[in-house]
């Protein structure tokens, strides 16, 4: 069995440190990250791994966001994988800065990433890994989500990070409904 993990984000020096990116700032806090070998193919990154006799395959599209899809279907095909065993990790302004949602199907929440992703695959029952970066108070979204980080929630990134490269392990080990259980809505952030 198969298994593909996708983070979204953009190519590109000028978006490294954009919220749009935070899904490549998870994978590089996987405590394997440097076992990881990527190679150029199905217009992104791949690196493969086998967790628990599983094929694992962690892929980076560099289609820029709305047209991911272009990247993840050959990906699919070619590892064979079920639409149910994807894993796409990206950055979600519904829930607020530094928590971490795992869910099943559902919307597109206007994310231009996931909306590609659904017109290339058969239907939109992909698993998400939601990586909460707020709404913005002021502007527009796209400036938000294309923007950095900001400095009061700079300090909790590498924690934010690392609570999300968590949840991919424990969902590599043990399993969707495990992982979801533990980090449903699960924030860095002290309770106000």
């Amino acid at each position: 069995m198969a298994i593909l993990v996708v983070g979204l984000g953009n190519p590109g020096s000028q978006y490294e440190e954009t919220r749009h990116n935070i899904a490549w700032k998870v994978f590089e806090r996987l405590s394997f990250a440097d076992e990881l070998f990527w190679k150029e193919k199905f217009k992104g990154y791949f690196a493969q791994k086998n967790i628990k006799d599983k094929q694992v395959i962690f892929l980076k599209p560099q289609t820029y966001m709305n047209l991911s899809g272009e990247s993840v279907r050959p990906a699919m095909a070619f590892f064979k994988v079920d639409i149910d065993h994807i894993l796409v990790v990206h950055d979600e302004i519904d829930l607020p800065f530094g928590t971490v949602h795992l869910k099943k199907g559902g919307g597109l929440a206007g994310n231009n990433g996931l909306k590609s992703i659904a017109q290339h695959l058969p239907n939109q029952n992909f698993l998400r890994l939601r990586m909460g970066v707020g709404r913005p108070k002021f502007g527009d979204v796209s400036g938000h989500v294309l923007g950095k980080f900001n400095e009061e929630e700079s300090p909790w990134l590498e924690d934010f990070t690392e609570l999300g490269a968590k949840a991919i392990e424990m969902f590599l080990k043990s399993g969707f409904q495990r992982a979801q259980n533990k980090f449903s809505k699960k924030s860095v952030l002290p309770k106000e």
